[in-house]
């Protein structure tokens, strides 16, 4: 007998089933989670025909020549704005087979934040068809893994949401 599914599982899931029902591929853009929302998707047997690719750019150099992101964007806003979540999405969606990506940069701790860029903010990008968007949120100093595991559920409920959209 299976085992019953996680939380995230089931958002996973969701998501996927979400996707094949509107007949598109989800590609991920990920920096301060490293690929773990990717992961998560990849998790559900049978993602395959629902997720088409991960990028892990972790680094500005890996933002700007794996997915496009501006050099200028990075330069005026940071990594961690919602100017460069939302090319980040952009970029994956443009480099890849999906019809919806979803993007993440932010500071996951411990230390790296600011007065303005407090530890905990991440911000958030979507793109598919209608363009792209972005959100920020400041989850807080929940630990390095806290607000990883935040981001991550809090991507998959973007995704959902978008996907659910008529």
């Amino acid at each position: 007998m299976a085992a019953p599914l996680s939380a995230r599982d089931e958002a996973a899931a969701r998501v996927l089933a979400l996707a094949r029902v509107r007949g598109v591929m989800i590609a991920t853009a990920e920096s301060c989670t490293g690929g773990l929302i990717a992961g998560a998707l990849t998790e559900i047997a049978g993602s395959s025909d629902a997720f088409d690719r991960g990028f892990v750019t972790y680094s500005n150099a890996a933002k700007t020549e794996m997915i496009g992101v501006s050099p200028q964007t990075l330069a005026e806003f940071g990594a961690v704005s919602e100017e460069t979540a939302r090319e980040m999405a952009a970029g994956a969606l443009a480099r890849s087979q999906a019809g919806i990506a979803v993007s993440v940069t932010g500071i996951a701790g411990p230390g790296g934040g600011s007065a303005e860029k407090p530890v905990g903010r991440v911000c958030f990008g979507i793109a598919d068809a209608q363009g792209s968007r972005s959100e920020l949120h400041d989850f807080g100093d929940l630990g390095r893994a806290g607000i990883r595991a935040a981001t991550v559920d809090h991507a998959l409920a973007m995704l959902a949401s978008a996907l659910a959209q008529d």
